[in-house]
């Protein structure tokens, strides 16, 4: 099979997925306390001693970008992701769960060696605290990428300097190749310099209200300032997300806000839930809706995907998505600010 066959026909993939892919064991626990101390939240347990847990569930073939794959393959996109994984059982039970969510593994690297990036979320309440490791990969881009839609970057670890060049030259060598941006802790810390190239071929940026204040460096939480300065960066649209206030978006000059999907039922753990809303609205545009019909897509998978254990469980299909859209009340519209 030459090139032009691999990538020509029903083959070709409407969205690719860049990111670290992790096995997430999520520990249950009951005992400790959440206190405030110097306006942050900490969860604290006695040191030294032997705490009880409730329970364990591990989740293969999650993180950022595996997550957005997922969301993306249900809602009907050919999606595939580059992502590195450790020749061991973890890496060939992620490479399974992968293709069993229908996303296209051709890019995926297993390297002799490596241990699979195992996290460990410490699950406290509905929220949580992870313990990351992420293993040193020699990560590049693929030598033959072809041109799909959409690229999905999210996040990636601290050896990845050089796949961030090559994935620079690749959009500007690939005009036609649309962006979509959701940084992660290592790529916030790289800082606007040294991935101004990216920023500027962005389509899609997409992170929540303290991302934007610490990656433009910025103290204001006003989110129209906020927006306006990512804008300048060179995204063509920009989504913030602030938590129970919603999601905010900048496009065409203009600004709107959308409220939660309602829902009586408090959620049982929040990961996962800014993947859903990113994923979700780059995928409804990528499936050719407008980006006011996009934004009111992102909720309702953020919604669902708090109602279950980790990341991908609750991601909807796009007929059960667009059912809670059909039964939402009148009041969950877009609203231009």
């Amino acid at each position: 099979m030459n090139i032009v066959d691999f990538f020509s026909g029903k083959k070709e993939l409407d969205i690719v997925g860049i990111g670290d892919t992790v096995v997430d064991a999520f520990i249950k626990i009951e005992v400790g306390e959440v206190v405030q101390n110097h306006g942050e939240t900490n969860y604290c347990v006695p040191f030294g001693a032997k705490i009880p847990f409730e329970s364990v569930e591990v989740l293969k073939a999650v993180g950022n970008s595996a997550n957005a794959m997922v969301s993306a393959s249900r809602l009907g996109l050919k999606a595939g992701l580059i992502t590195f994984l450790g020749n061991d059982d973890d890496g060939k039970d992620c490479l399974a769960e992968l293709t069993k969510n229908n996303v296209d593994t051709r890019f995926v690297v297993t390297e002799d060696g490596k241990k699979t990036n195992y996290h460990y979320v410490l699950w406290h309440g509905d929220e949580r605290t992870i313990l990351v490791k992420h293993a040193d990969f020699a990560s590049h881009l693929p030598k033959v990428l072809g041109r799909p839609k959409w690229i999905y970057l999210s996040s990636l670890g601290a050896h990845t300097k050089e796949l961030h060049e090559e994935l620079m030259s690749y959009l500007e060598m690939n005009p036609e190749v649309k962006l979509a941006f959701q940084p992660g802790t290592f790529q916030m810390q790289m800082g606007i310099e040294a991935l101004k190239r990216l920023y500027t071929r962005t389509e899609i940026f997409c992170a929540n209200k303290e991302e934007y204040m610490k990656i433009l460096s910025e103290a204001s939480d006003d989110v129209k300032v906020l927006m306006d300065k990512m804008e300048a960066l060179g995204p063509k649209l920009v989504l913030l997300s602030d938590g129970p206030h919603g999601a905010y978006m900048k496009s065409e000059g203009k600004y709107y806000q959308m409220g939660l999907y309602p829902d009586a039922t408090p959620p049982l753990e929040r990961t996962g839930a800014g993947d859903a809303f990113c994923s979700t609205f780059v995928s409804a545009l990528a499936l050719g809706k407008t980006p006011q019909e996009a934004l009111t897509w992102g909720p309702v998978n953020s919604m669902s995907v708090v109602h279950q254990v980790g990341a991908q469980k609750g991601l909807l299909t796009r007929e059960k998505l667009l059912e809670y859209i059909a039964k939402a009340p009148s009041e969950y519209t877009v609203k231009e600010m």
